[in-house]
């Protein structure tokens, strides 16, 4: 009592006479020192709370909706802390795909290639929100995103949803496996995009071989059971097949030694070639190598129904239908865009396309302050002829209607800049650059070019644009583009480094986008691979193997998965595949 109102009249002393409040000096009977204590004026704790919330308030609010390649690439490249950073995913961690069918297999586990978002997000330094949430509405008018807890449970009565305001919002939630509407694929098949599937493939696998086994099975249904189908002969699918088949020939063999005999597995594809996006030699020793190793390839077949028991399948030539008895199919014939993107899509006038149409930087076309990158966007390229009379006007300087040499020179480096597929255009010619295009009009330097000739020479060049691959490489340079961008938005703002805005005014803040290709593998089982590297430089082989197990190990997100997929890795060389039913 005596403590409370010593207290108590000395708080009522200062607040009369607020002058002692500048300078209070105690005497600590503890420890026998001096504390000094000096109060703050009220006029400067207001101005600091004042600076402060002023600082809050020029943060931009950036929200990221997806973890994986791309969004996880821009908050690993992001160094700026002028924004305010929101992650919001249905996955607190990031999944490095390339090796996913490995871990159907057991050649590598399935924690050893995931990463919490959270640890990758604190090596950063810097404040970013983590929410483990399902988008499911994009408002681009209020600029929100709603989202809804991936949690089963109630909570506090709202069901986990809740909405989140940004300034910059940046889509980068993947795609979702396209079954092109196929009869029973969503209730029979199984699909390699998330580490749930990869388990899922695992036990099916270990499922069909102890079925097999019972000795109430006939000899026939052993068959059925151990037939393994993988409809698509892209990299995913044909990378499971051979995993799969090293797993049995490796592995299982020795373990049901009276089944092995009954395996079948069987590749399904639509065109015409397994690898159709590899150079044709890999095309060629893919078909050739799954021919020795028993595999069958059946191209030019177009699975139309599927069933708990079989699947039908038409050949594209003659339309016959065939009817294949299966234990286990998986699904890996591409992608197409998730629910609450074509919702979106639908809201912004593009309900036409396959995937949100950007530009070249990234914006979501007709979208203020949104970005889309990944597997659920598509660059929409602009094209030369339609900008050709603009980029006539922009570089006759003297308006003569004319253009000479020297005015062309001037805006070569732009125009090459802004239109990539000129670039393209002038490697399909042989060609070393635009001036070649015009060489005919410009072997007088004096000569002058007028539009249709300038139209003329121009007009082959957007028959090079391609659209780029649905990629993990992709979706990770462009998120360290558009972390970039971020980075240095001020900067550029003010100082633009883009090539000239032909339609416009001043040249553009950034740089465009543009993809440099690195290369690609496909490793064939057998401790064998092929890769296509940049030059139309091709590898195959065992070597290739080794460069493959180099280069994915690098590309680990961090320390602990690199070291967790060398040892399982040298797990499987020693012990072999585990082959539990966990």
């Amino acid at each position: 009592m005596w403590g409370h109102s010593f207290y108590e009249s000395a708080s009522r002393l200062l607040r009369q006479h607020p002058s002692l409040s500048k300078l209070l000096v105690v005497v600590t009977v503890s420890g026998g020192g001096l504390a000094t204590f000096h109060e703050t004026t009220p006029v400067h704790t207001v101005y600091a709370d004042s600076v402060q919330e002023d600082q809050i308030a020029k943060k931009k609010k950036v929200v990221v909706l997806g973890t994986g390649w791309a969004g996880v690439s821009f908050l690993k490249n992001l160094k700026s802390s002028n924004y305010d950073v929101e992650v919001v995913s249905p996955k607190n961690y990031f999944l490095f795909t390339p090796l996913l069918p490995s871990v159907t297999c057991g050649t590598v586990e399935a924690r050893s290639i995931v990463e919490p978002i959270r640890c990758i997000t604190k090596k950063k330094g810097l404040e970013v929100q983590f929410r483990e949430a399902a988008c499911h509405k994009i408002d681009p008018q209020t600029k929100k995103v709603y989202c809804r807890s991936t949690q089963d449970t109630n909570l506090g009565g709202k069901h986990g949803e809740f909405s989140v305001d940004y300034d910059y919002l940046i889509i980068a939630m993947g795609a979702q496996s396209n079954t092109f509407n196929t009869p029973g694929v969503e209730q029979y098949a199984h699909f390699l995009k998330g580490i749930e599937d990869a388990m899922k493939i695992r036990q099916s696998v270990i499922n069909c071989f102890e079925r097999a086994s019972l000795p109430c099975v006939s000899e026939e249904e052993r068959k059925k059971i151990l037939h393994f189908v993988c409809v698509g002969g892209g990299p995913a699918g044909v990378e499971f097949a051979a995993e799969l088949h090293d797993f049995v020939k490796e592995d299982l063999a020795k373990l049901y030694p009276s089944v092995i005999d009954c395996v079948q597995i069987t590749v399904i594809e639509a065109s015409d070639h397994i690898l159709n996006m590899f150079d044709k030699r890999i095309t060629a020793f893919a078909e050739q190598k799954f021919s020795r190793d028993g595999i069958d390839v059946k191209t030019g077949s177009m699975v139309v129904k599927v069933t708990d028991k079989e699947l039908s399948t038409k050949e594209r030539e003659t339309g016959k239908v065939s009817h294949l008895p299966y234990g286990m199919v998986l699904w890996a014939t591409g992608i197409g865009p998730r629910p609450e993107v074509i919702d979106f899509m639908k809201q912004i006038g593009q309900s036409n396309r396959r995937a949100l149409a950007t530009d070249e930087w990234l914006r979501v076309e007709g979208c203020d302050g949104v970005y889309a990158l990944g597997d659920c966007a598509t660059i929409n390229q602009r094209r030369v002829m339609e900008d050709i009379v603009e980029i006539f006007r922009t570089a006759d300087t003297d308006k003569s209607g004319t253009l000479n040499l020297e005015e062309f020179q001037e805006i070569m480096d732009d125009l090459v800049e802004r239109y990539p597929q000129l670039e393209l255009h002038l490697k399909s010619k042989q060609m070393r650059n635009i001036d070649e295009l015009l060489e005919k009009s410009w072997q007088n330097p004096t000569a002058e070019v007028d539009i249709e000739t300038f139209k003329s020479a121009l007009s082959q060049a957007d028959s090079q644009m391609k659209n780029l691959p649905a990629t993990a490489q992709v979706a990770a340079q462009q998120g360290a583009y558009l972390a970039n961008c971020f980075n240095r938005m001020e900067e550029c703002e003010k100082y633009p480094e883009g090539p000239l805005r032909f339609r416009g005014v001043g040249r553009h803040c950034f740089q465009p986008f543009r993809y440099k290709h690195f290369g690609m593998f496909a490793p064939l089982g057998g401790e064998q691979t092929a890769a296509h590297l940049p030059g139309d430089w091709v590898s195959i082989g065992h070597s290739t193997q080794w460069l493959w197990y180099s280069v994915y190990a690098s590309k680990l997100v961090s320390w602990r998965t690199r070291v967790l997929v060398v040892s399982d890795w040298g797990r499987r060389f020693v012990f072999g595949r585990d082959s539990s039913r966990l």
